[in-house]
């Protein structure tokens, strides 16, 4: 093991990695960015519910949805928006010319 970084919860999210930064979801409401190389935290965005989707980074934002019922746009720990979905999101996001496609 090179390093590890607990979260208050478990973590179902397959992790991303982009930029020498590793961005995953944890069970405890929590979007996590972490150094690649250091396992140092970046910075944590809190939802409103557990995070087991797989992240989506494309040109530095961070796609992801959360058990809260909503989906997030976040770069650099802050919101840029967040769509309500009216139920839980536990599936991985996918991002293509820029748009988030829906089906």
């Amino acid at each position: 093991m090179i390093w590890s970084f607990a979260t208050g919860g478990n973590v179902g999210s397959g992790p991303a990695l982009a930029g020498g930064v590793i961005y995953f979801g944890s069970d405890d409401h929590n979007v996590y960015a972490l150094d690649a190389r250091t396992s140092t935290k970046l910075w944590s965005f809190g939802t409103g519910g557990k995070v087991d989707s797989s992240p989506a980074v494309a040109d530095g934002v961070v796609y992801i949805g959360s058990e809260d019922g909503s989906a997030y746009a976040i770069r650099d720990g802050t919101e840029l928006w967040s769509f309500p979905t009216g139920r839980k999101v536990d599936s991985s996001p996918a991002v293509a010319d820029g748009t988030i496609p829906q089906r």
